[in-house]
């Protein structure tokens, strides 16, 4: 029986999440459960899987969940130190990292030195700390087994293989809902049309990222973290389908790609149960059906957001946490209705520009970095 810990268990990933456990009760087990205010959807969760602990981001929202936890005998603990209070159960194996956010850094630090295994779907994490992550994984000898369906499908193709003879890192994509549009064509674009995913179901902050092409860009971040690669390591290509999930091509030309029908529940049974691979009732390709996969070069001038996370990463330091940082809050506005959609990459590109570069920052830098880039964006949108 492994026993896990899911931070952000009311999201798109954490309910996703849930339906494993639910379709696998005889070897997983949750023992702990946050969310961020979704109280609602949270004390039904607490009904149905009784863990032993949850917590809610929002202070306030305490009282709302009293009732439920006393009926279930359930701990109840908020904010920053419930989370890492939730990270660090005793009894958790795997800690799934599905909140959003660089709120969700400090929990996975705990996890990591309490010796818990990490199935990851938080970017943040690695795009901004990789440098501390990888490194503290190590030394606890803690598995980070990567959720993101793109990651997955990597670690997937690299299983059995030797990760010095990875030539090159092919990240797929989608293109979102306005490939092949240009920058005078989404002038307009509203919330509503960005949040009009063409394959993925997925939360509002990933989708609207999705759109813009940053979440591929912190993908790339992240694969460079995950699988040791340099950034010149990691290849970019379009596959509107969404059915090859990513490939690594090998020094000796062969190319290894992982395929299968969009549906993240593959990705997270996978890091839950690696290496077994249980029955997952999920919609099996037809290749008669599907007919072809076609395949595009991004384009990184209409799309801009994806061409300053190389920039990001390649300059490196806290420069990350800089684009990752100024993008959460740019999206915020955007779905607040507060600034139009092109400017969520030139707020990007603002922030870059104008913090101050640190080398090699400390977790403490990261932090302060998030705290001056929100600082600077507000004091001009």
């Amino acid at each position: 029986m492994r026993n896990l810990t899911v931070l952000g268990s009311t999201g798109s990933i954490g309910t996703q999440t849930l339906d494993v456990v639910r379709k696998n009760s005889s070897e997983l087990k949750i023992v702990a459960l946050t969310a961020g205010s979704n109280t609602e959807l949270l004390k039904k969760q607490m009904e149905e899987f009784k863990p032993e602990l949850v917590c809610i981001s929002d202070e306030k929202k305490v009282s709302e969940l009293r009732e439920t936890a006393l009926l279930y005998n359930i701990k109840v603990v908020s904010g920053m130190d419930g989370l890492i209070e939730a990270a660090t159960l005793e009894h958790c194996d795997t800690v799934v990292t599905a909140i959003v956010g660089m709120i969700g850094l400090r929990p996975t630090v705990a996890a990591i030195k309490a010796k818990k295994d990490i199935a990851l779907a938080n970017k943040e994490t690695l795009v901004t700390a990789g440098h501390i992550i990888m490194p503290l994984a190590k030394e606890y000898g803690v598995d980070i087994l990567p959720v993101d369906s793109e990651h997955s499908a990597i670690f997937q193709a690299l299983n059995g293989e030797n990760h010095n003879r990875i030539e090159k890192i092919l990240l797929t994509a989608s293109g979102g809902p306005f490939r092949g549009r240009t920058i005078e064509q989404m002038k307009n674009i509203q919330v509503e049309d960005a949040l009009k995913h063409p394959n993925w179901a997925m939360g509002r902050k990933i989708t609207i990222d999705s759109s813009t092409m940053v979440n591929k860009g912190l993908e790339v971040m992240e694969a460079k973290w995950l699988f040791g690669v340099t950034y010149d390591q990691v290849q970019v290509i379009v596959q509107p389908e969404s059915i090859i999930h990513s490939m690594v091509q090998f020094k000796d030309g062969a190319v290894m790609a992982q395929l299968g029908s969009p549906d993240m529940r593959l990705p997270i049974q996978y890091a839950l149960f690696y290496p077994d691979r249980p029955y997952l009732d999920s919609k099996r390709l037809d290749f008669y059906e599907l007919g072809k996969i076609t395949f595009e070069k991004p384009d990184m001038e209409n799309f801009r957001g994806l061409k300053l996370a190389y920039q990001a990463g390649n300059a490196g330091g806290n420069l990350p946490t800089v684009f990752n940082a100024a993008n959460e809050l740019a999206v915020s506005k955007f779905l607040n209705r507060k600034i139009g959609y092109l400017d969520i990459t030139g707020i990007i590109e603002y922030a870059m520009n104008n913090v101050k570069k640190i080398e090699n920052p400390s977790l403490q830098e990261v932090l302060d970095t998030e705290k001056t880039t929100y600082e600077l964006i507000e004091s001009r949108w």
